[in-house]
């Protein structure tokens, strides 16, 4: 799949790639193209207002909604696609700062979140419940199965999204279902795509807000951002942003002590005993350029920083109490991020050309309590009888963790696209994504033994240093074809190659494993720092995935669509010996859908029906010393409902709601086995001739079980009632959110000890006054103060640190998290307008 190209050397030893080609040739164009006006890729006009003969009442109606889910510019109501649409005024109007704000609008959209930066998205229900040593995926994970886009440019890693600030956002879009032709192996299930407002040359704007807001149990907190446009030249603008955001804490941490089995020490966090644990502060900055170079070409340079620092942690112990924990180690998270990006856009002939580059910096660092470990295995198995200081005396076996994760990601697509108005008509491009990963992780002992610790680093139990790279390239398009003015075709296809490898070191010393970490090294050579090195393993993929799709016109206002598409996640290394690599696995969709709207342009009515079959998926569990495996666990089947309505009821009156139903089942058994060709196994009693030492035992999770994480339902329902207020535009609105109940692991027995997520609603209130060019608001979130699980998990394997009691009627004991939405929050916010 990688062509070579003479003179063009990359970063990869011993090959040469065309990285540099795409970014020659769109400049290059860019220069020489003459005569047709180019159009905005994403600067399309939100919605269109019907003006009124004066001194007629003004009449309710919807406006347009613009979108370019499909890379090219189009009506929403036009796109045979599940997607919801979050304007710059609805975004606005329902107070949405960061993404768990806008995901809760989102009925097809779940989280599975530890902190603000540290989030797994997922759509439709597409999830395992994979899990990581904080209750998400971590740097030994699958890719994720959800593309998030700013613009043009992926900002998908391992760690999760991004969490972007939203402000001065245009829309966000979520795309529902397999992606893969167009957004390829990161949009499995899905896409969200957050589109920026950009540069306009032609009028200078800018506008500030401040806000000051008040969490319930906790503190307060504060915003301020900002922008402004400012036209250079008639075809040159420059748009900058900036925003300074402190959220208050509400988590508490509480005075506690534990006593250790084996030593019999106490171990006391009276030194870390804080309330409102959890405050968090980040600042950021957007700047973009848009230079038209004449009438059919123009460059967009855009950069954009963000710096977020969360103390404590967002999960509370419901043993210790409501919103309390009682951790005695330093706990804080950093995540910096820095995305760089150039888009080309232009014409040749009639057809529109775009480059898009992009280059992301991220670096996380992590400081973690990690006490639950080392009390749980000593409790169980006596691990406290192997830690003790050079004098041989037992020592507080309680582990901390210092982690860090460094991303440098960069990505080219060039597309075409022929002109939308014709009868046939395609878009097709290549596209290339290297993603590069350094992990430190430091799992320390105070005190450790000298033999017992890692060779150079002492007082480290355990140590990781690894380099992990995962690349893609791929071709794509899709083509549509009007067979009659009411029927269209579609077909597309994404043709990729990708690669992931791992190497470094990972494991104990020797003076503590004789199978693990430095005993089992082949090569002295010190990766990083590292005493050597114990894994470097390379795997690839070669395949495709295909999309078709008929739409029928049943008049201006009315369409109905049938669609099967296909989405992939590529394999990867499993850092166990003797694990096999994980393999791709492929997401089937079969979807009709509808987009309608009644009572001229008053109602609109979308919705879809639709089963995903998921093919071997991949499913990561904490194995033996809380190291993530990941195998293939056959195979599931996602039937579900969505549908979303919005009415004008009246020109003062708007009412819009959103609903999703999921029915999402193992449609085989998870046994938790992979034969040697690394097929999962799913016989009933967990057997296979290719696996003679494996005793016979039941299925870890039968046919018909529940995926975890995704409700059943979820949905949400709003009403904004506007009216004329001293000389200004006031407004009342309340919105409910509601989501059902969930399950937390694949797996019965450990689902049965923690327990499921339960069902929760919340609503959110607010009002607010515009006048000239001043903005008052006031809100309150989560009004009724719910207290909505959104994660649930443990530290370690949960069978070790939830175990039930030998009497069954006395529960069980043990540790778990659980992280819950934002208590009420309630805000005043100031917005001034300049023109």
């Amino acid at each position: 799949m990688t062509k070579t190209c003479p003179g063009v050397r990359s970063r990869h030893r011993g090959r040469s790639v065309c990285v540099r080609l795409p970014l020659a040739a769109a400049i290059h164009l860019a220069c020489l193209s003459g005569a047709y006006a180019a159009e905005e890729v994403d600067q399309a006009p939100q919605q269109s207002s019907t003006q009124q003969p004066s001194g007629e009442k003004p009449t309710a109606s919807l406006g347009e909604v613009t979108v370019t889910a499909q890379k090219r510019t189009e009506n929403a109501q036009a796109v045979a696609l599940s997607i919801d649409v979050l304007s710059t005024d609805k975004l606005s109007e329902m107070n949405v700062n960061g993404l768990t704000d806008y995901v809760k609008m989102l009925p097809s959209v779940s989280i599975q979140s530890a902190s603000p930066g540290f989030s797994q998205v997922f759509m439709r229900g597409v999830t395992s419940g994979s899990v990581g040593n904080n209750g998400v995926a971590n740097h030994s994970a699958s890719m994720p199965s959800v593309g998030i886009y700013l613009d043009e440019q992926p900002i998908t890693t391992i760690q999760g999204a991004l969490d972007v600030h939203i402000y001065d956002v245009q829309r966000v879009e979520a795309l529902a279902g397999p992606q893969g032709t167009l957004y390829g192996a990161s949009s499995q299930a899905g896409t969200i795509r957050i589109i920026t407002n950009k540069p306009d040359p032609s009028a200078f704007a800018a506008s500030v807000s401040t806000e000051i807001n008040s969490i319930a149990h906790g503190t307060m907190g504060y915003t301020v951002e900002g922008f402004v446009n400012v036209p250079l030249r008639e075809n040159l603008a420059l748009r900058v942003v900036g925003w300074d955001e402190h959220d208050g804490g509400y988590i508490d941490n509480v005075l506690g002590a534990r006593t250790y089995p084996t030593s019999g020490i106490t171990a006391s966090n009276a030194s870390r005993v804080h309330d409102a644990y959890n405050e968090s502060w980040l600042k950021g900055a957007r700047a973009a350029l848009k230079l038209d170079l004449n009438d059919d070409w123009s460059i967009s340079p855009t950069i954009m920083g963000q710096s977020q620092h969360n103390g404590g942690v967002y999960s509370f112990d419901p043993k210790i109490g409501d919103l309390k924990v009682s951790h005695g180690y330093p706990e804080w998270q950093e995540d910096r991020w820095v995305q760089s990006a150039l888009t080309v856009q232009g014409k040749i002939g009639n057809f529109d050309l775009v480059y898009a580059y992009s280059h992301l910096n991220r670096s996380d660092w992590v400081d973690q309590d990690y006490a639950d470990y080392g009390f749980w295995y000593d409790t169980l198995v006596g691990y406290g009888s192997y830690l003790k200081d050079n004098d041989g005396n037992y020592i507080n076996p309680g582990q901390h963790i210092h982690g860090e994760d460094i991303y440098a990601k960069s990505s080219h697509e060039l597309r075409i696209a022929s002109p939308k108005d014709q009868r046939f008509r395609f878009v097709g491009g290549f596209f290339a994504e290297r993603q590069s990963h350094r992990i430190f992780q430091n799992y320390q002992i105070t005190g450790l033994a000298d033999d017992t610790s890692i060779t150079g680093w002492p007082g480290t139990l355990w140590l990781t240093k690894q380099h992990r790279v995962d690349e893609d390239y791929a071709v794509f398009g899709e083509a549509s074809y009007d067979i009659t003015d009411q029927l269209t075709a579609t077909l597309g296809a994404r043709f990729f190659h990708t690669e992931n490898s791992l190497r470094g070191f990972f494991g104990f010393g020797p003076g503590y494993s004789s199978s693990q970490g430095e005993a089992i090294c082949f090569s002295d050579y010190k990766f990083d720092g590292a005493p050597c090195s114990d894994v470097d393993q390379t795997t690839k993929q070669n395949d495709h995935v295909g999309k078709a799709n008929l739409t029928y016109k049943i008049d201006n206002d009315k369409m109905i669509y049938a669609t099967w598409s296909e989405g992939f996640r590529p394999g990867g290394i499993n850092r166990r010996p003797g694990l096999h690599p994980y393999q791709a696995d492929i997401l089937t969709n079969y979807e009709f859908g509808w987009k309608t709207e009644w009572l001229d342009h008053r109602l609109r009515w979308n919705g879809a029906v639709f089963q995903e079959n998921w093919k071997d998926f991949q499913f990561a569990i904490l194995g033996a010393n809380g190291l993530t495996e990941i195998k293939n666990a056959n195979q599931a089947r996602i039937r579900g409902l969505e549908t979303n309505l919005t009415w004008a009821a009246t020109y003062n009156l708007t009412l819009s709601a959103g609903f999703t139903y999921l029915n999402s089942v193992l449609t085989a058994n998870y046994c938790g086995l992979t034969k040697a060709n690394g097929d999962p196994v799913s016989s009933a009693d967990c057997t296979d001739p290719s696996l003679p030492d494996v005793s016979p035992s039941a299925p870890l999770a039968p046919k018909g079980t529940r995926l975890p994480t995704a409700a059943k339902q979820k949905g949400n329902l709003s009403a904004r009632y506007v009216f004329d207020a001293f000389g200004g535009e006031g407004y009342f609105q309340a919105a409910g959110f509601f989501e059902g109940r969930r399950r937390t692991d694949l797996r019965i027995a450990q689902n049965n000890l923690i327990g499921d997520m339960p069902g929760y609603g919340s609503v959110d209130l607010s009002a607010g006054l515009k006048k000239d060019a001043w903005m008052f608001d006031v809100y309150m979130k989560n009004a009724f103060d719910s207290r909505g699980e959104i994660n649930r998990y443990t530290e370690c394997d949960i069978s070790h640190c939830v175990q039930p009691r030998g009497d069954v009627n006395s529960g069980v004991f043990g540790q778990y998290y659980i992280t819950p939405i934002q208590p009420r929050t309630i805000g005043f916010r100031v917005t001034r307008n300049f023109d």
